[in-house]
């Protein structure tokens, strides 16, 4: 078998650990669709209003570099080196691409970038979509955060935006269109900026489950220490952690938790993590996903004019009318439903993580090969705490690892950078000859 690991998908994850097993010695294939590995939809934007939601002093790709990132900054972009700043995402993939490049060109020998696409795995040799194989010891399963999943086939996709990422997806947005949005989360921001940069002028109606956005970030609250978490039950640690909350408020108390949470996800049983998705998510995602007080402003001054109006409640029927769209959709706490006009519906979702309705064909063909399983809450796949993968029989590989979104699972903290930094360390280490 040859000694190469190969790693499907070239966005954050994929690119970075492609860098430091190369720079650690061991042979590697970044497989990659697209011609830009290293961005992902993430750094991909080419909006400067996108903005990290990490101050740029923990965003170094380098667990033991922690300054790695400003140093680049100072040396590209002065003018953005500021470690308590929030620096530009698109720079940020610069800065990556940066790593994988210098990464390549001082290890050519170990490290490979395949343009292609995995379908599929074949007695340890990776399928690609042209017919080709590549023979790997090991497979790293890091394709990133998924599209929305809620929008059904056959809607018109100039009225319906299923996946406003999609290259091209709002250019059907005219200026003057009012528009609905579901889902209030970081989408949804995201969106909102970019369709303001492109010149829009009109009105958006947001509506989602409970009306919640993310919190911007204090710019003058302190760097803080972790702290030892109450034992016990999910319940127990809720009612200490809300204590907390109102004697140093809800920033200190989130950022006391960050480096914790991973191994307090873990720590829960299957009923306790139910009832936390059901439950507390809302909350928790607004509070620990935040964004930076650039955007939030913009937001406040779009919800200050009435062009953005938040509302929560339930999307009920979407139908064609008169060129546009006809909406009807629920209002929470009441049985009447309203009915809304507008040009287009755009779905803010965020990441569809079923892995069940995954439109990754690596992903369905290691479902359907019986290599891979969901998770039980269908939040991604089945790994774990070491991020192997868990086939259909319950065991788990020892060639198979999961990295990113993907393992969502299992790590919950999967998607910022100083999470997924110190799960590819965790993997180098596994993966490095010798």
């Amino acid at each position: 078998m040859n000694d190469r690991v190969a790693i499907i998908g070239g966005g954050f994850s994929g690119a970075m650990l492609a860098a430091r097993l190369a720079e650690s010695g061991a042979d590697v294939a970044l497989i990659e669709r697209g011609d830009r590995a290293g961005l992902g939809v993430a750094y991909s934007t080419p909006f400067a209003s996108h903005l990290l939601n990490v101050r740029s002093g923990r965003m170094s790709a380098r667990a033991d570099q922690p300054r790695d990132f400003v140093d680049w900054l100072e040396e590209t972009h002065p003018e953005l080196a500021d470690p308590e700043g929030f620096a530009p995402r698109r720079v940020y993939g610069e800065y990556v691409r940066s790593r994988l490049a210098t990464a390549q060109a001082k290890h050519a020998d170990r490290l490979q970038i395949v343009r292609g696409e995995a379908k599929g795995l074949d007695d340890g040799e990776v399928i690609l979509a042209d017919g080709s194989r590549l023979a790997a010891r090991a497979v790293v399963l890091a394709t990133g955060n998924p599209p929305p999943r809620t929008a059904r086939p056959g809607q018109d996709p100039n009225l319906i935006i299923a996946d406003p990422w999609a290259p091209g997806a709002l250019d059907v947005v005219r200026p003057s269109d009012e528009v609905v949005i579901v889902g209030s989360g970081l989408t949804m921001i995201d969106v909102m900026l970019m369709l303001e940069d492109r010149g829009w002028l009109g009105r958006a109606l947001v509506i989602s489950r409970r009306g919640l956005m993310p919190r911007p970030h204090d710019a003058n609250q302190p760097r803080v220490e972790p702290r030892a978490v109450a034992p016990g039950p999910l319940s127990t640690r809720l009612a200490t952690e809300r204590r907390h909350v109102r004697a140093e408020g809800w920033g200190v108390t989130m950022d006391r938790l960050r480096s914790l949470n991973a191994r307090l996800w873990g720590e829960l049983t299957g009923a306790e993590r139910s009832r936390f998705l059901r439950h507390l998510r809302p909350w928790w995602d607004v509070h620990r996903h935040r964004i930076a007080p650039e955007p939030a402003r913009r937001i406040e001054a779009l919800m200050a004019e009435d062009r953005l109006v938040v509302r929560a409640g339930r999307l009920e029927t979407v139908e064609a009318r008169r060129g546009g769209l006809e909406v009807r959709w629920r209002p929470r706490g009441h049985t009447a439903s309203q009915t809304r006009p507008t040009d287009r519906l755009i779905d803010c979702t965020g990441p569809g993580h079923d892995p069940t309705r995954s439109a990754e064909p690596f992903t369905r063909a290691l479902i359907a090969q019986g290599l891979a399983r969901p998770d039980p809450l269908r939040l991604g796949l089945d790994v774990d705490a070491e991020g192997r993968l868990i086939d259909a029989r319950g065991r788990a590989s020892d060639r198979i690892f999961v990295l990113g979104p993907p393992a969502l699972a299992a790590f919950w903290e999967t998607v910022a950078v100083p999470d997924i930094r110190e799960r590819i360390e965790d993997l180098t280490a596994r993966l490095t000859p010798g």
